[in-house]
């Protein structure tokens, strides 16, 4: 197209030049640049109203092309996942960890010329069904929808690959637990969105979780990531945790209570340890168990902590602290004796395995006699008895803010009858869990004060409680150290160290039938070094079915399992001689 400066040019020539022509040559010259001009002009209309037309067109008749194109560089606001904080024992070995993950998500909206070969690929990458991916991706309606959580970025990388306009990723992270099935019970797991849904994953959700952030950025059509245009808010990851789980005592528990439950074809069992000097939690584990990283198939039967969840009748074990609120009362001396025939309370039959005319209290101890703690609970005034047992913990839970954790059933004494107080002197009639035990056998371990319970290393929890004298639990920790020794807790000594503890058998109650002589709980709990304890050990073996059931069979074997490696790794130096 000429410029003005052009056109003037020219007519300026043509009437410069009309001076020295002829007439007819002046009106040949002029005719011709009018025709160039024209010929200009048309070409300049034609480009004009080829654009106009095109613009009509694509707004008009094709505008899915102009949104395809706009939508080839996308401005969005996305998240940014914050990292989950980890889980470590006391050692600062971790117990759970957060890995980087993709998430694929669709707009439905989005999805255009999506071939058969391209969804064939996908599903496969996904570990999906045809059918199932294609439900996802005809949900129209929608703008967002996950295709799958929680893959590999590899998986993601191929998806990128296959350059689907609508399909993208986004960087999450998943949780994973290096000791798996070790310690299932004590941190748990986390559900598809990166929250806690069992153990220390849920009660100390709000600290791990972090806060996520937001960022501005433009992305192309697969999902990359042109531009980064702002930070909105940084994300801020969560907390790390210090348990007081000791990794290296949980592995021996763990494989102590797994070759016992085996060993007896037991339907289940627990075992506890605590530090006997602060009443930290060592370990704990369960059986059966389950691993936290593949969950598929896993019933609610591994899942269960039957340690902090699960309430029994304990048995025998209870015997010890029914005793020594009678010495710390002084209604009865290590030194008095009881008449140990079988004797009836009301129409009920109290009797012993083993028959003896008469026990002293240590004897009481040390041969589970249920004749003689049953006479000397039923010395107790019955509210000085709850109060008691209500102190050490039992029929309210340990404010340990555990999962789950179990109360327990403990009835008023208002409503006991003289047969309720007389079982509740060798373990029937009150149901509390192991974990529960386990504290109450820290007055024998701590001068006679009720330690509280913790899952935190170097927790700033409370004092300890005083709930019998000092001189009361010297005076048990001897007898239920010469019980390991002369009584029912042999299966519980060790090579290199002294123990004390007291077996348990109780058997299981049917709701239909009453007490079965089918199924029954085998338990242990005790300390060590006798004299100068650093370790409690709890531990109750569910329903075994072969090999024996009584606490001494099932459950001393494992404290001493537990006992002496457990102390040698904390290098206590043996006290046997």
């Amino acid at each position: 197209m000429l410029a003005n400066s052009d056109i003037q040019r020219i007519y300026s020539q043509i009437k410069g030049n009309q001076s020295l022509s002829s007439p007819n040559k002046n009106v040949f010259e002029r005719s011709s640049v009018f025709s160039k001009i024209r010929t200009i002009n048309l070409i300049v209309f034609i480009i004009i109203a080829t654009v106009i037309c095109r613009i009509v067109y694509l707004n008009t008749f094709n505008t899915h092309f102009l949104t395809r194109e706009l939508d080839s560089r996308i401005m969005r606001t996305i998240k940014v996942t914050a990292m989950r904080g980890s889980v470590m024992d006391r050692n600062n070995n971790p117990l759970a960890v957060s890995t980087p993950v993709a998430s694929i998500w669709v707009d439905p909206t989005q999805l255009d010329n999506l071939t058969k070969e391209q969804i064939e690929k996908a599903a496969n990458i996904l570990g999906m069904t045809v059918t199932e991916l294609n439900g996802k991706l005809n949900q129209k309606s929608k703008t967002f929808v996950y295709l799958k959580r929680a893959i590999t970025l590899s998986q993601a990388e191929q998806i990128r690959k296959l350059n689907i306009d609508g399909v993208y990723s986004l960087q999450e992270f998943k949780r994973y637990y290096p000791y798996a099935n070790l310690t299932a019970h004590v941190v748990g797991f986390n559900n598809i969105d990166d929250n806690g849904a069992e153990g220390i994953e849920y009660a100390d959700n709000k600290n791990l979780i972090g806060h996520d952030g937001q960022e501005k950025i433009m992305r192309d059509r697969q999902g990359n990531v042109v531009q980064n245009i702002e930070k909105i808010s940084p994300a801020q990851n969560g907390q790390d945790i210090a348990l007081s789980i000791d990794n290296r005592i949980q592995s021996i528990a763990y494989n102590a209570l797994k070759t016992q439950v085996e060993k007896f074809d037991a339907q289940g069992g627990a075992a506890l340890v605590l530090d006997a000097k602060t009443g930290e939690v060592l370990a704990m584990v369960n059986m059966p168990s389950y691993n936290p990283n593949n969950r598929i198939g896993v019933n609610l039967d591994a899942i269960r902590n039957r340690a902090a969840i699960d309430v029994y009748e304990p048995g025998s074990i209870i015997k010890p602290l029914l005793i020594s609120k009678g010495l710390d009362l002084g209604i009865i001396k290590p030194s008095t004796v009881f008449d140990t025939h079988q004797y009836y309370v009301g129409t009920k039959l109290i009797k012993d395995d083993h028959a003896y005319s008469s026990m002293t209290i240590a004897e009481i101890i040390q041969h589970s006699s249920d004749i003689g703690a049953s006479k000397v609970a039923l010395k107790l005034n019955k509210k000085d008895m709850w109060e008691y047992y209500n102190s050490i913990g039992f029929g309210r839970k340990l404010g340990t803010n555990f999962p789950g954790e179990a109360t327990g059933i403990f009835h008023n004494w208002k409503k006991w009858y003289p047969i309720d107080q007389a079982e509740m002197g060798f373990g029937y009639g009150i149901s509390v869990s192991l974990m529960q035990m386990a504290r109450a056998y820290t007055i024998f371990t701590n001068k006679g004060c009720l330690l509280p319970v913790s899952f935190y290393k170097e927790n700033s929890a409370s004092g300890c409680q005083q709930v019998i004298s000092a001189k009361t639990a010297e005076q048990m920790r001897g007898i239920l150290a010469d019980s390991t020794v002369d009584g029912t807790g042999k299966s519980a000594q060790t090579s290199d160290y002294t123990t004390a503890g007291k077996t348990g058998t109780a058997q299981k109650y049917n709701k239909v039938g009453g007490y079965t002589t089918k199924q029954y709980y085998g338990s242990f709990v005790g300390f060590a070094p006798a004299l100068n304890p650093r370790l409690i050990i709890a531990v109750t073996v569910d329903n075994p079915r072969k090999g024996g059931y009584h606490g001494a069979a099932t459950s001393g074997p494992v404290f001493a399992a537990i006992a002496e490696p457990s102390l040698h790794l904390l290098g206590i130096k043996p006290d046997k001689k």
